[in-house]
């Protein structure tokens, strides 16, 4: 029996002491992590739009950071639950990380039920990177120059005034619905196939009103081919600042921002989120970064593994209780 107990307790003193040298060789991983691997970072957008451009910035930096080599890849389709469906069967080791926008970790989860993951479960949260405003606009032709206008004459002619959309579950299209619901008026949504299209057809006064991103709106404002009447953000806009916030023409709170987060599949060992957070939180407080983003009217919001979970759950309520009481369907 005596004996026993001697091979027992050194046979749990080797399991714990291998359990240890794990965990070491883990800790010591993460810091030579990524080595000569490439670390590839996913955007379920095409290439061109504000995800894809956050990505690249945020990949050039990153590559600094970490001593490694990060690449972007576009794996764009059915409103970015292609490209995160990618990353959620892709290992669990750092090699493959995400770029995701609201628009599909809180939104596109209540309407694409079948996506084949779960976003709570499939992904660790590293952080959140940026946020970039929405603005509320309006053709210029219609001489409509602020919020009340629009509103009084939506209700003039319930049903009439059109507005344009890149489709179901949009950053852009989610926010116009909120802002439906919360004006108490009735305007018809046309979807295009994308955002410039839908930009396009306000333009030509296809559709009288869109909610447009500001790096997209900010030059034809300028150019005077829209007109702005209010900004999704809780402050006006820096380089807009003569537009007011929505919050301040009568719907307090209000607020709908395009927000960008650096994911990484479930699973992946802790010390390398931690060093991939401590990468991306240096990365976004690069001089250079910050310029690049704000010319594009892009706000750094720096989170932490820690706090994304509790962020995600708000943020997709938020917008399920959107979805559900404005009916909102992918039909």
């Amino acid at each position: 029996m005596l004996l026993h107990r001697r091979r027992l307790l050194g046979t749990t003193t080797l399991i714990l002491a291998g359990a240890a040298a794990g965990r070491i060789a883990l800790a010591q991983g993460s810091n030579a992590y990524p080595g000569n691997r490439p670390v590839t970072l996913v955007v379920a957008w095409a290439p061109g739009g504000s995800t894809d451009f956050v990505a690249r910035v945020l990949a050039q930096q990153l590559s600094q950071e970490l001593g490694g080599n990060v690449v972007v890849d576009n794996r764009p389709g059915a409103s970015g639950t292609i490209g995160h469906a990618s990353v959620a069967r892709a290992r669990a080791d750092g090699y493959t990380l995400l770029l995701g926008v609201n628009s599909t970790y809180a939104m596109s989860r209540h309407l694409f039920p079948q996506r084949g993951y779960d976003d709570e479960r499939a992904f660790v949260g590293v952080g959140r990177v940026a946020i970039s405003p929405i603005f509320l606009c309006v053709n210029p032709t219609l001489g409509i120059t602020d919020i009340q206008g629009l509103i009084a004459r939506a209700k003039e002619a319930p049903g009439r005034m059109s507005y344009s959309s890149s489709g179901a579950g949009s950053s852009a299209h989610l926010a116009t619905e909120l802002f439906l619901r919360e004006a108490g008026i009735d305007i018809q949504n046309i979807t295009y196939r994308g955002g410039a299209p839908a930009v396009q057809a306000l333009i030509a006064n296809e559709a009288q009103v869109a909610f447009v991103d500001a790096v997209t709106a900010l030059p034809l404002m300028q150019a005077g081919s829209i007109r702005a009447i209010g900004v999704s953000t809780p402050q006006p806009n820096e380089l807009a600042p003569d537009v007011p916030t929505i919050a301040s023409a009568g719907f307090p709170g209000f607020e709908a921002t395009s927000d960008f987060a650096l994911l990484a599949p479930a699973g992946t060992p802790a010390p390398i989120v931690q060093r991939l957070a401590t990468a991306m939180t240096a990365a976004m407080q690069n001089a250079e970064v910050l310029q690049r983003l704000r010319q594009n009217s892009i706000f750094p919001t720096v989170g932490t593994p820690e706090a994304f979970p509790a962020y995600l759950q708000a943020e997709s309520a938020r917008w399920a209780d959107v979805i559900r009481t404005r009916g909102i369907t992918l039909e």
